[in-house]
């Protein structure tokens, strides 16, 4: 088993900045991607940036230029900046990890959620 564990949510002022941690741990070969994703009351979960071993990045339109994936190979970290905040981005952000276990299995783990609360 895989567990995600997140830190690095709370509350900003619109304007502000953020910065979102999550470190895999457990039984893991390789990770592939990883990635964020949020979920805003009566919405449905969305990718927010994603971010593969090689390093492409992939980013949600709304976040693009304001926000900033990146991750640590060697620690099975990854990281998200996130500049610029505005109401909008008010959600619970989910780190997300497709692990690669010995045999070749690929299975998809989620962390518990921390909250982002952006004031107007």
């Amino acid at each position: 088993q895989v567990q995600l564990v997140e830190s690095g949510g709370g509350l900003v002022q619109a304007g502000g900045s953020l910065r979102l941690s999550c470190a895999a741990s457990g039984s893991i070969f390789s990770i592939n991607a990883m990635g964020w994703y949020r979920q805003a009351p009566g919405k449905q979960r969305e990718l927010v940036a994603v971010i593969t071993k090689g390093g492409s990045t992939n980013y949600a339109d709304s976040v693009k230029g304001r926000f900033t994936i990146s991750r640590d190979n060697a620690k099975n970290t990854v990281a998200l900046q996130m500049n610029s905040l505005k109401p909008e981005d008010t959600a619970v952000y989910y780190c997300n990890a497709r692990v690669q276990h010995l045999g070749g299995v690929v299975r998809e783990y989620w962390g518990q959620g921390t909250q982002v609360t952006v004031s107007s």
